[in-house]
This record gives C-alpha cells, structure tokens and sequence, in this order.
C-alpha cells in the first residue's frame, strides 16, 4: 500500500530502514542466546579450528565447528532442537591450487518438520560459505520429502538452495 503524498524512494528507504532495524535486533537477541547456550571460549575455539583439517582427520568437531560458524540462524536450530548432518564432504582444488570445502547437508531434530525450513537452509548457506575454507553448501535432495507438494515447490523455485 502507497501512502498519500509518498514517492516510491520515501518508502522504500522507510521499508529498508525498518529491515535493517530488524536485523540488527534479531542479531543481537540471537548473540545473547547463543551465549546463554554455549560458552563462547567453546565457540571461538570451534571457530579457529581449520574445517580442512577435520575434514582430512574425519574429526567429531566437524559438525560443532561448522555449527560455531552459524549465525542468528544457529539460534534457531539450537532453539528448536535441530542441528546439522554432514551427509558427504569433499576437497575440491581450486584455480589457485588452494583447496576447499564441499559440503552436503541435512538437518534432524524439529527442523525437519518446520514451515521456516526453506529460510533456515538459505541462513544455513549463507552463513556457512563466508567461511573461505568452504566453496559450496548442497542439501540432500531427502529434505524434499518432509514438504508437501506446494511447500516442495516453493523452495524449489525461491529457496535460494541447491539440493543435491
């Protein structure tokens, strides 16, 4: 809906400011559970850990450390009881002769069953391919079967996701 008197610029600079407000909140309410949660020595040790070596090492920290690397959206698995399943990794050689991460994943707990699935996978993703260790972030193709047929072909369409 346009406001009387409004040009287009006002209010999506006004929409704009009231997303960005929003986000700022929503990150700060997620740090404060996340270190209500877990003790941040614990996460920044996770985060400083080099996600190739445990890779190579088949090390359990591999899903801790990768889930120390989540953001806000990290709240909202520790909050609905979901978490990370790491169905295949890979070391890929990039053009520069350096090597990275591929990762296939899937969740358990709640999540699986959640309406905001399509919006924590995207958060997932996101969060995870900041990370310059990692080249890639698939999900399992598995996931599909907990949407019905308009959920399924929403996050087909819009999710932002690739599943594999």
């Amino acid at each position: 809906m346009k406001l009387p008197g409004a040009d287009d610029s006002k209010v999506n600079n006004l929409a704009d400011s009231y997303r960005i407000q929003i986000e700022d909140t929503m990150k700060i309410e997620a740090e404060k559970r996340l270190n209500q949660m877990h003790e941040p020595q614990e996460l920044l040790r996770l985060q400083n850990l080099s996600l190739l070596d445990l890779h190579y090492d088949s090390d359990d920290d591999l899903i801790p450390a990768l889930m120390a690397r989540l953001g806000p959206v990290r709240a909202a698995l520790d909050g609905h009881g979901g978490g990370l399943i790491v169905e295949n990794s890979s070391i890929e050689k990039l053009n520069n002769g350096e090597k990275s991460l591929s990762l296939i994943l899937n969740l358990d707990g709640a999540c699986i069953s959640c309406g905001a699935a399509p919006g924590t996978l995207q958060g997932i993703q996101d969060d995870l391919l900041i990370d310059p260790e990692i080249m890639s972030i698939r999900f399992s193709k598995s996931m599909l079967e907990w949407f019905d047929e308009l959920q399924k072909e929403f996050v087909l369409k819009h999710g932002g996701v690739t599943f594999v």
